[in-house]
């Protein structure tokens, strides 16, 4: 039988709901504010006054409440570490997709036990950190049985599971990267499609190039996958215009942006996933986010979560990196790790807290979105619940 739950006395209810803002679109929020979840679903918001009863009533306090962060970029099927690439780029050495390669044959050498326990370590620390809709890529195996092992060892975790053979060119296939595209666009994907929804791919200089990029995409896409593409990270380059041309719903990284490239994704469904975990780890320069967002481009923020170039879950931490160094306005950075992640995995049932939304949202231990930037660092999630059960706290309502 459900069982319902009314949380009253919300400082600040951001639902991103259409009916709670000025010409239905971007951030809303209430204040003073109720909410009640039923059988995993928002059933009602409003004001704390009119709040109807339920079988369990939880008291925020003050507190603000979010949307569950959605995390729309993430690789968390991998072995091993790369601790010392970090510390060699603190001292100088400049990031290369190359190391790539040493995640490669750890995760190759690593059984199927020491790869779920790690992905469920990892997925564990974001739930806890607020995200309770996360996109896990494979890419750490590179060859038929280690990608499929690595898509269904994801799909265990969450539906949101992208086929990423097309990371980068292996040794094996380092004096013939046209029969890996081959091996990626025949034999692979026809073992992963069946445990992934998306195909991803790194268009980049020392990865896969514009036509390349496209033979793979195409193939997933005939195979009734979606697209998504990693796109201009290390320097310009073809991602953006390929992701445009063959309709990927998300561009992720978008650092190094043509005006031509802005254009083409504020013109477009293609959503600009920016990471700025990573531009942190690696000290290249920061996404122009403002730029983006002024363009009237739709703008997500993920976490990137991996072993080599960002080995952090914290969305929180990414928000604040948004708003100090993309010149996003915290309403904006909210808006983009909720409902930008949603819009970036075509998810129109998470990222906001309208009526019949899943019941996936986040308790701060503070009165408003805003201190996610304004106390960076600080562990802020007090509670979170997902599909209308409360599956963490710290420090919050139990």
């Amino acid at each position: 039988m459900a069982t319902s739950t009314v949380i009253t006395n919300v400082g600040e209810l951001v639902t991103n709901a259409p009916d709670d803002r000025p010409g239905g679109a971007g951030f809303a929020a209430l204040t003073d504010a109720a909410i009640v979840l039923e059988d995993g679903k928002v059933a009602w918001t409003g004001p704390a006054g009119a709040a109807p009863a339920a079988d369990r009533r939880v008291d925020a306090a003050g507190r603000a409440v979010l949307p569950g962060f959605v995390d729309s970029h993430a690789h968390l099927v991998f072995a091993g570490e790369r601790g010392a690439e970090f510390e060699a780029r603190m001292a100088g050495v400049p990031y290369r997709a190359g190391g790539i390669r040493g995640t490669v044959a750890a995760t190759r050498a690593a059984s199927d036990a020491d790869l779920a326990a790690n992905l469920r370590g990892l997925a564990d620390e974001m739930l806890a950190q607020g995200i309770t809709t996360f996109e896990c890529k494979s890419g750490y195996g590179l060859t038929v049985a280690d990608e499929a092992r690595s898509v269904a060892l994801a799909a265990r975790m969450t539906p949101e599971v992208t086929f990423l053979g097309a990371h980068v060119v292996p040794p094996e296939f380092e004096s013939d990267p046209a029969g890996y595209v081959d091996l990626v666009s025949g034999p692979m994907l026809a073992a992963c499609a069946p445990h992934a929804r998306w195909i991803d791919v790194f268009c980049e200089q020392g990865a896969f190039g514009a036509d390349e990029a496209r033979t793979v995409l195409k193939a997933g896409l005939a195979a009734g996958l979606l697209a998504r593409v990693h796109a201009n990270q290390l320097g310009p380059g073809p991602g953006v215009r390929v992701a445009v041309e063959v309709g990927a719903a998300s561009a992720d990284h978008c650092t190094y942006l043509s005006d031509a490239d802005v254009d083409d994704l504020a013109s477009s469904g293609t959503v600009a996933t920016l990471l700025p975990g990573v531009e942190f780890s690696t000290r290249q320069p920061y996404p122009d986010a403002r730029r983006l967002v002024d363009a009237g481009a739709v703008v997500a923020i993920a976490t990137d979560c991996n072993p080599g170039s960002c080995f952090t879950s914290s969305m929180a931490f990414c928000v604040a990196l948004a708003v100090r160094e993309m010149r996003m306005t915290t309403r904006e950075a909210v808006w983009a790790a909720t409902a930008g992640g949603a819009r970036a995995l075509r998810r129109d049932d998470v990222g906001q807290l309208r009526v019949g939304a899943r019941a996936d949202l986040v308790m701060l231990a503070a009165p408003s979105h805003s201190y996610l930037a304004y106390r960076p660092g600080v562990p802020l999630v007090a509670a979170v619940w997902r599909d209308g059960e409360q599956v963490a706290a710290v420090g919050g309502p139990r």
